[in-house]
């Protein structure tokens, strides 16, 4: 009589419905595969973008309208290794750190061509 009780339970353990027996790489392949996508999607252009950025501020010299992450926009008038001093009104100069400018500044007719595209 225990060997009637006894078979169920291992005709389960040894049969196929018991859930996935294969290799284990096959269970991670989806979490592979979303890395791969947010790799690309994310961190990708973030690297390309700092990479532009880093550039930008490394070439700048006397005269080029700067935009800084406050949103000031001005004319660099003196350069430093760590300083820039940029000009944002007639006789007024303000010292900004080198790495708090964002990016060119567009002129308002670069704008404006921006918005009909």
């Amino acid at each position: 009589m225990l060997e009637w009780l006894e078979s169920p339970a291992f005709a389960q353990t040894a049969g196929g419905s018991g859930g996935p027996a294969g290799n284990p790489l096959i269970s991670f392949l989806p979490f592979i595969f979303i890395f791969v996508i947010f790799y690309f999607l994310l961190v990708l252009p973030q690297q390309k973008k700092a990479k532009a950025r880093k550039a930008t501020i490394e070439a700048l010299k006397k005269g080029d309208r700067v935009t800084t992450t406050g949103g000031i926009i001005g004319t660099v008038t003196n350069l430093s290794p760590d300083v820039v001093t940029i000009q944002i009104a007639e006789g007024v100069r303000v010292k900004v750190v080198r790495s708090y400018i964002e990016d060119l500044a567009k002129d308002d007719s670069e704008k404006m061509e921006e918005r009909t595209k």
